[in-house]
């Protein structure tokens, strides 16, 4: 598995965007996305030789993110992708992970399979087990 993203919950992506591109000079990679399942709008963010950045704006319908992001927000979730998402998901189950929403097709990923797990110490992650990125701008 490597690192694919490091995500962060923002009340608005417009708003968010101006930060991450005017004061880390990221740029934007992707169109905004509705993803309808995990109920958020996506954009993807990226920087030569640096980590992409995603980030989510919650719907009015997602009461946990709202919450989260009435709390301060900020680090949401990291992202790793990895060869077989059904085999590693095994493998982090065994190694004490559990499922949080199991594999799914995300709109932000071109409806590739997406899976949410959760750490015993209290970090949300993703897994993928694809590169594409959903409407890319570069």
């Amino acid at each position: 598995m490597i690192v694919d993203h490091i995500c962060f919950a923002v009340k608005k992506l417009e708003t968010a965007i101006e930060q991450w591109t005017g004061a880390f000079d990221y740029e934007q990679m992707t169109e905004i996305v509705t993803n309808t399942r995990q109920q958020v709008k996506v954009v993807f963010l990226s920087k030569q030789d640096s980590l992409t950045i995603k980030l989510i704006e919650p719907l009015p319908e997602n009461e946990s993110v709202i919450n989260f992001i009435r709390k301060g927000g900020g680090f949401h979730h990291l992202c790793f992708r990895c060869a077989d998402m059904d085999e590693q998901m095994g493998a982090l189950n065994k190694k004490g992970l559990i499922t949080l929403v199991a594999p799914q097709p995300g709109e932000a990923f071109e409806n590739e399979n997406i899976a949410f797990m959760l750490t015993r110490f209290g970090v949300n992650i993703e897994l993928i087990d694809t590169e594409k990125k959903a409407k890319r701008i570069r």
